[in-house]
């Protein structure tokens, strides 16, 4: 499995990744997990991009791009695939990640867009909570813990990141909009464009995701025969 999921925040997309690594076993990467990583861990990469994930904004892509071409080229990801959560959000990112993966004799089998409505995704956004010990992920309506502000798990203080607040939802919202829908007709032109709803629950997307690459597959192995 070789894919790209794309969304705006709060689409879903590594709701439905989570689901894809357990039943299948592909390497899950996700480009915010690492960079809140490397935030966390006060790495030189985490100060260089703590001023632009507060604000909602793009970290740079030579920050980005630098850490995907690391993790692809790991031994998981070329025997097994991949999961691409949360890059490319540009086209010069998907022209890069094309360079990337052309070095590394690899290519992408589709891409898959979950669309949300806005208000949706703002609600999804707004209620999420954090641990501050574990990192478990809490929703104020949809899954809040048994007792406010506490994990369930761990008992760590529950905490809204700043890039989760209201103010930064819409700017980021805005900066996908602005910036990453263009690449919506980039891989629509490539013909690796699937569209999902991404409203109608993870077990629906998680199916159709199958179907379709079942379907490449297919349709591979009759071409080649």
């Amino acid at each position: 499995m070789r894919i790209i999921l794309l969304g705006a925040p709060g689409s879903g997309k590594g709701t439905v990744a989570k689901v894809l690594v357990e039943r299948t076993g592909t390497p899950h990467i996700s480009t915010g997990d690492m960079l809140r990583a490397a935030l966390a861990a006060g790495t030189p990469l985490g100060a260089r991009a703590r001023e632009y994930m507060e604000s909602g904004r793009l970290v740079p892509d030579n920050i980005v791009i630098g850490l995907i071409r690391n993790r692809l080229g790991q031994s998981d990801c070329l025997s097994t695939g991949y999961i691409l959560d949360g890059f490319p959000r540009t086209v010069p990112q998907a022209e890069e990640l094309g360079v990337v993966l052309s070095d590394l004799e690899s290519n992408v089998q589709a891409v898959f867009n979950l669309q949300v409505s806005r208000q949706l995704l703002v609600e999804r956004l707004s209620g999420r909570r954090i641990c501050k010990s574990c990192g478990a992920i809490y929703h104020a309506v949809n899954m809040p813990p048994r007792t406010e502000g506490i994990c369930d798990i761990c008992g760590g203080e529950l905490y809204q990141r700043v890039d989760d607040q209201p103010a930064t939802v819409e700017n980021r919202l805005n900066v996908y909009e602005a910036q990453t829908k263009p690449l919506i007709e980039y891989y629509r032109n490539m013909g690796l464009l699937y569209p999902v709803e991404g409203d109608k629950g993870v077990q629906a997307v998680f199916e159709m995701i199958i179907h379709t690459l079942d379907n490449i597959r297919k349709t591979a192995c009759d071409q080649a025969q």
